[in-house]
C-alpha cells in the first residue's frame, strides 16, 4: 500500500505517466525491495577472533584489519571474592592490547574474555561437564554475582576494553538454569553504568555449546536474547584424541550419521527461538591428530590409540601446514564436502582440521543462515593469515553481488520504464492517426 501511495504521488506530479500506473508501481516496488535487501546485506558482519595472552605471538603481529572485533583471553575469577583478576604475567599485555590493535584498525572493537577457571582440565565439547567451577559457585548467590559483575565492568574499563565476553564451555544443567539471572543482572549493571560521552556502552557476548540443550535443560534463550549483543557457538572440539579411541571430525559442518555437527546445533538454536541476527559461528584455527591402530585403516571412525604428533593431539593450523609441507612437494590435505572438513593422513597419523576450502564453505553457510558473523579460535594459529583472508574474501563475495545488483537493477528498471513510455507515446500517436 505504501508503494502504491508513493507511486500515486509521483503520478499526480507527472500526469502523462499516469497511464503507465502499473509500470510506475512496479518500478517503485523493485527499487524499494532492492534498497531493503541491499541494506540488509550491507549490514556490518562480525568478524571476531580470540588472542591468547599466554602465547608467544606478539599483539603487534595481529592483522587487526581482517577483523571487526578482537577478544583478549583470559581473565580469571577469584574463588574467594568472585572478582575478576588478570594473571600477573599478562597484565602488561592486557593493558596495551586495545591501543596496539587499533593502530592497524582504528575501528576495531576489543573485548575482555573471562574463562571458567578450568584451563587445566580438557574435554571434548560433547563430553560430560567437569566438576563444579568457580563460575558455578558464583552463580549460586546474589552477592557473589554482584561482585563478579561489578568487577568485570571495572576491569574492562580499567584495561580499555569495549566489551566483555564469557567463555564458558562446560556449564552443567544447574548452571544453565541460573545463567539467565546472571545475564539479567549483568545487562542492568552495564546499562546503568555511569560513563562519559567519550566511551560507548560495553557490549556483552558469550560462548555457548554447539547445541542449546544439555541433558533435559536448555540455555535461557529468552534472557540471552534480551541481554547479549551476540552469542558465538563453540562449533568445534566435538571429538578429541585425548578422550576417544577412534578418529573423529572435531568441527564437521554436517554429519549424515549423527547429530554431532555444527549444522544440527545451529538449527537447534534457531528453532529454539534464538535470532540468527545475534548468533555468531565459531570456527577453529586448530585441528587434531590421532594415532591409528592400523595405518591401513584410516577411515573416519577408525580405531586409534590416542593423540599423535603432540601430547594431546592438538595442532594449530600453521603447525599442520608445516607438518604437511615437511612431506615434500605434492603433499596436501583432502577436502571432504560431505562433512565439510579437511584430512591429512600419513603413516599412523590421522589429522582432521579446517583448511581454506572448509572456511569458505562455513562462511557461505553462515551467510545462508543469516547469522551475524563468525568468531575464530584463535588468531595466533593462522598461517600467514590464509584462513582469515579466505573468510574475508568469502564475505566480500556476497557484498560484490549486492553491489552488482545495486548498479544493474536500477539500470534495468529505468530501461523498462523508458520502453514503457515509448510504447505509450507510440500508442497515442497511432490513436491520433486513426481518428477521422
Amino acid at each position: 500500500m505504501y508503494i502504491k501511495h508513493l507511486a500515486l504521488h509521483y503520478a499526480s506530479a507527472f500526469p502523462i505517466l499516469w497511464q503507465s500506473e502499473k509500470t510506475i508501481i512496479l518500478f517503485f516496488l523493485f527499487t524499494f525491495l532492492s534498497s531493503q535487501n541491499h541494506f540488509s546485506a550491507a549490514q556490518k558482519w562480525v568478524k571476531a577472533g580470540y588472542w591468547y595472552s599466554g602465547s608467544d605471538f606478539p599483539i603487534s603481529d595481529i592483522n587487526s584489519a581482517l577483523f571487526t572485533h578482537l577478544i583478549c583471553a583470559f581473565a580469571n575469577v577469584n574463588s574467594s571474592t568472585y572478582e575478576l583478576s588478570i594473571p600477573s604475567n599478562s597484565e602488561q599485555n592486557f593493558s596495551i592490547f586495545t591501543s596496539i590493535v587499533k593502530r592497524k584498525n582504528p575501528s576495531i572493537v576489543t573485548l575482555l574474555s573471562i574463562w571458567d577457571g578450568q584451563a587445566d582440565t580438557y574435554k571434548s565439547i560433547l563430553g560430560e561437564a567437569v566438576n563444579s567451577s568457580v563460575l558455578s559457585s558464583m552463580l549460586a548467590q546474589s552477592s557473589y554475582r554482584k561482585s563478579f559483575i561489578e568487577s568485570s565492568v571495572k576491569t574492562a574499563r580499567t584495561f580499555g576494553f569495549q566489551g566483555i565476553d564469557l567463555f564458558w564451555l562446560w556449564p552443567d544443567s544447574t548452571d544453565l538454569s541460573n545463567i539467565g539471572t546472571l545475564l539479567d543482572e549483568w545487562r542492568a549493571t552495564v546499562d546503568s553504568e555511569p560513563r562519559n560521552s567519550s566511551v560507548s556502552k560495553l557490549i556483552l557476548t558469550m560462548g555457548v555449546r554447539y547445541s542449546p540443550s544439555l541433558q533435559s535443560v536448555s540455555y535461557p534463550i529468552h534472557s540471552m536474547r534480551r541481554n547479549l549483543d551476540w552469542a558465538h557457538v563453540v562449533a568445534y572440539d566435538y571429538h578429541v584424541p585425548s578422550s576417544e579411541n577412534f578418529t573423529g571430525n572435531h568441527a564437521a559442518l554436517y554429519n549424515p550419521s549423527s547429530n554431532f555437527s555444527t549444522d544440527f546445533g545451529i538449527r537447534e538454536w534457531l528453532s529454539g527461538g534464538y535470532p540468527s541476527s545475534k548468533l555468531v559461528l565459531g570456527m577453529p584455527y586448530h585441528g587434531y591428530a590421532w594415532k591409528l591402530v592400523n595405518p591401513t585403516d584410516n577411515s573416519l571412525g577408525a580405531p586409534a590409540s590416542g593423540p599423535a604428533v603432540t601430547l594431546d593431539g592438538s595442532m594449530g593450523f600453521r603447525s599442520i601446514r608445516s607438518f604437511i609441507q615437511d612431506y615434500g612437494y605434492g603433499a596436501r590435505s583432502v577436502y571432504n564436502s560431505t562433512y565439510v572438513v579437511n584430512y591429512f593422513v600419513v603413516g599412523s597419523a590421522w589429522i582432521n582440521f579446517d583448511d581454506v576450502e572448509t572456511v569458505r564453505a562455513k562462511i557461505s553457510y553462515a551467510k545462508e543462515k543469516g547469522l551475524l558473523g563468525y568468531n575464530v579460535f584463535q588468531v595466533i594459529n593462522d598461517d600467514n593469515w590464509a584462513l582469515s583472508l579466505a573468510a574475508q574474501d568469502e564475505v566480500r563475495q556476497g557484498k560484490r553481488s549486492w553491489l552488482w545488483l545495486k548498479i544493474v537493477l536500477p539500470i534495468a528498471l529505468i530501461s523498462i520504464l523508458l520502453a514503457s513510455l515509448m510504447f505509450y507515446y507510440r500508442s497515442r500517436i497511432f490513436e491520433r492517426k486513426g481518428k477521422p
